[in-house]
């Protein structure tokens, strides 16, 4: 049995994270686990995710269980099997959220964890090269984070309908305020991806005291008594045993961490004995908390041509794109999944915005390989409230690692949670008619003109909705009864063992959640070595 200081699980958002902070220090020696391979040619495209999406040796390619808010339907629940997770496979928006999401979770009673304590790990986390204000921002860290290019008439229509409906031009929404419509901030520089496998793996690969192994499944945790000091693994079929003199992190995520401590015997003692596994920990809120954005697109034809990459990227016009992406590293194949987002409230009087629209500037239609363009020239426009308050769970039903968990959103359980979708997409609706964009000719396709009840808008929500790939919540931190870990990160009862992923999430962040989860990375790597010293 090999023997190292720390045994991180998981190579994603968070984990590379953590192996590269923990292995800058020559003395400690690190073992990083990841189920996945090395990577994908495609990962380092921008918009290579549309050919990983159904990719079984890159995506997880979970699903949920069916349920009344999706009419009976399984979601897809991609998450990134590879170097760098769903870092990877993501559609690359940088949205730190806002600062009372992270007051929220100290007030849930997690010190340590306000905005203000926050702040300092976004900006050593990031090398922005948009404008903004020192203050927020980061010039110098690992990870480069872009503005996409303002100057298409399409944008420029979109931000002008916009303000005809009082919603402003917002320049940073990860600076001082995220109210507005802006231009999405991407994890692109140079017209490549930077996952954290490029941004924190590569650079620390020549490292002598880190060791990586790729194709490696986490089976269980191994424990003795009341302390974590290994983990047991596979590769290729041969089952291995990997050591931790000091610490094991888990990163696996909001649906494979839990997994992995249920596995372990560490979750609600009924549902473990059910499937034969011994009860370790009691902790009843391993797998539980779980949220996500369950979000309608809504889709828009576009009479004009020359402005969708329906038009432009299509035939011919997909060579042209590729050449463009290969000559100037620009256009389609360099671009961030929603180019332009906003951030609005449903009514007056509240402290910040509350619902979240996203533009797509091309209509997709399925495909043998996965989405592929349509024939049709559009857009989409994705509507969803940002703070859910619905949850569901994950659960193991079966003692095979390999067997998929149980995915359970209960989407729309919660009554505000319909009512804030409707206000969502009647405000997609008043952009997307406002006079600036008359002159795109544009024809509501989704959910279609005769949906005009919020009655009829739910029902087509619950057949045509899907999430926004932000799974988190399951392994929850806090004080009580039903919390997983603590404020830092200990899994409660078991020494040597941390979570460190966005499955740590109380609540949902106000946006996409691939930045917190990389700012939780860094903040669990600074404790564990405080813990240490």
């Amino acid at each position: 049995m090999n023997t190292y200081d720390y045994i991180v699980v998981g190579a994603g958002s968070a984990g590379a994270v953590v192996a590269n902070r923990l292995s800058a220090d020559p003395a400690n020696r690190v073992l990083l686990l990841e189920a996945g391979p090395a990577g994908n040619p495609w990962t380092h495209v921008p918009i290579g995710y549309a050919r990983m999406i159904a990719n079984p040796t890159v995506n997880w390619l979970y699903s949920s269980e069916p349920e009344p808010a999706t009419n009976g339907r399984r979601i897809p629940v991609p998450r990134g099997r590879m170097l760098g997770g769903s870092s990877s496979l993501n559609g690359l928006a940088f949205v730190r959220g806002q600062a009372q999401d992270f007051d929220a979770w100290a007030q849930l009673g997690n010190p340590g964890w306000s905005y203000a304590d926050v702040l300092p790990f976004f900006r050593r986390m990031e090398r922005y090269e948009g404008g903004g204000d020192d203050t927020f921002r980061g010039r110098a860290g690992p990870l480069r984070v872009t503005n996409p290019r303002p100057d298409d008439p399409l944008y420029a229509a979109v931000i002008a309908a916009a303000a005809e409906i009082g919603i402003p031009h917002n320049p940073d929404y990860n600076g001082a305020t995220q109210d507005g419509i802006a231009m999405s901030q991407a994890t692109i520089a140079g017209g490549r991806r930077m996952s954290t496998a490029a941004c924190y793996l590569a650079p620390a690969r020549g490292r002598a005291n880190l060791r990586i192994e790729t194709g490696a499944l986490a089976e269980a945790l191994l424990l003795e008594g009341r302390r974590c000091t290994g983990v047991r693994y596979s590769v290729g079929g041969a089952v291995r045993e990997a050591r931790a003199g000091r610490e094991v992190v888990v990163s696996g995520g909001s649906i494979n961490s839990p997994q992995l401590l249920e596995l372990s015997g560490i979750g609600q003692p009924d549902r473990l004995r059910d499937l034969g596994i011994e009860v370790r920990q009691a902790l009843p809120g391993v797998g539980e908390n779980l949220r996500d954005h369950y979000a309608p697109r809504t889709r828009w034809a576009v009479g004009a041509k020359g402005y969708t990459f329906n038009d432009r990227g299509r035939g011919f016009g997909l060579f042209g794109q590729a050449m463009r992406f290969a000559l100037t590293r620009d256009g389609m194949l360099s671009m961030v999944g929603a180019p332009m987002r906003a951030f609005l409230r449903s009514r007056e009087g509240l402290e910040a915005p509350d619902l979240l629209l996203g533009w797509v500037p091309m209509l997709m239609e399925p495909g043998p390989k996965g989405p592929r363009l349509s024939r049709q020239s559009g857009m989409t426009c994705y509507a969803h409230p940002m703070r859910p308050e619905s949850r569901g769970h994950v659960h193991v039903t079966a003692t095979d690692p390999r067997r998929p968990p149980a995915i359970n959103f209960n989407f729309l359980s919660s009554p505000v949670d319909a009512e804030l979708t409707v206000k969502a997409v009647r405000l997609a609706r008043r952009i997307m008619t406002a006079p600036s964009l008359a002159k795109l000719r544009m024809t509501e396709i989704a959910p279609g003109t005769d949906c005009t009840r919020d009655d009829e808008i739910i029902d087509w929500v619950k057949r045509a909705a899907e999430t926004t790939y932000h799974p988190v919540g399951t392994c929850r931190m806090g004080t009580d009864a039903l919390a997983v870990v603590d404020a830092r990160l200990r899994v409660h009862g078991i020494a040597g063992l941390r979570v460190a992923d966005a499955s740590i999430m109380p609540t949902l962040t106000s946006g996409n959640t691939n930045a917190p989860s990389i700012m939780i990375g860094e903040k669990a790597a600074d404790m564990v070595l405080a813990d240490a010293a």
